[in-house]
This record gives C-alpha cells, sequence and structure tokens, in this order.
C-alpha cells in the first residue's frame, strides 16, 4: 500500500535551520506532485509548499517564502523541505501530501490523494 513516511522533525531555536524528508512507497513517485503542509492545535491544515513532479516548478506560502525550499529526489522517492530562519510561529506538525497529476503544484487539502503522518518541529524563541 502506499506509504509516506516523514522525517526530520525536531525541536530548533529561532533562526536554525532544519531538512525535513518525507519517503514515499507504493506508488509512482514521479507520477505524482508533492506537497507540504502544516497544522497547529485548533487550527485547520495550512499549506507549506509544493513542487512538480519534475521538480522544476516550487510554489510556497508566503509565510514561508524565502525561507523554506523543497526538492525531490525521485530516485530515491524522497521529497525535501529545507527550512531555514525558523521562527516560533513555524512550530507546527509538518505533513507530506502527494497527488497524482501533471500541474505544476496542489495547495488545497482536500486535493491530495495520500498523506503522511506527520513530524512535529518545535521552533523556540
Amino acid at each position: 500500500q502506499v506509504q509516506l513516511v516523514e522525517s526530520g522533525g525536531g525541536l530548533v531555536q529561532a533562526g536554525d535551520s532544519l531538512t525535513l524528508s518525507c519517503a514515499a512507497s507504493g506508488l509512482p513517485f514521479s507520477n505524482y506532485a508533492m506537497s507540504w503542509f502544516r497544522q497547529t492545535p485548533g487550527k485547520e491544515r495550512e499549506f507549506v509548499g509544493s513542487i512538480s513532479w519534475s521538480g522544476g516548478y516550487t510554489y510556497f506560502a508566503d509565510s514561508v517564502k524565502g525561507r523554506f525550499t523543497i526538492s525531490r529526489d525521485n530516485a530515491k522517492n524522497t521529497v525535501y523541505l529545507q527550512m531555514s530562519s525558523l521562527k516560533p510561529e513555524d512550530t507546527a506538525v509538518y505533513y507530506c501530501a502527494a497527488k497524482r497529476t501533471i500541474a505544476t503544484k496542489f495547495t488545497g487539502r482536500s486535493e491530495a490523494d495520500y498523506w503522511g503522518q506527520g513530524t512535529q518541529v518545535t521552533v523556540s524563541s
């Protein structure tokens, strides 16, 4: 079956960098656009960034633009979220999601075909 497994979360200080990974299995990974979302208690899951199936196009929420990047390695079936200049407001559970599409991105929660289980990122001030 399809599995998306996030890793790399943890506790960091404001201004630090952190890279999350999402390893996919059970699906033709290169046919899927991948996105990252995040969620804090009591709030809706929000879009963070997206990468096209080829890796040639990325798109980010304004709140992380210029600080976060996304990359993917289709040979390893893995997508990465590189986070820098982290802020306390970046604290959340981060989820990766997959959508089979030729579109360059997807930003809506309802668009995802598959979700990972999430990884906690905590940024202390």
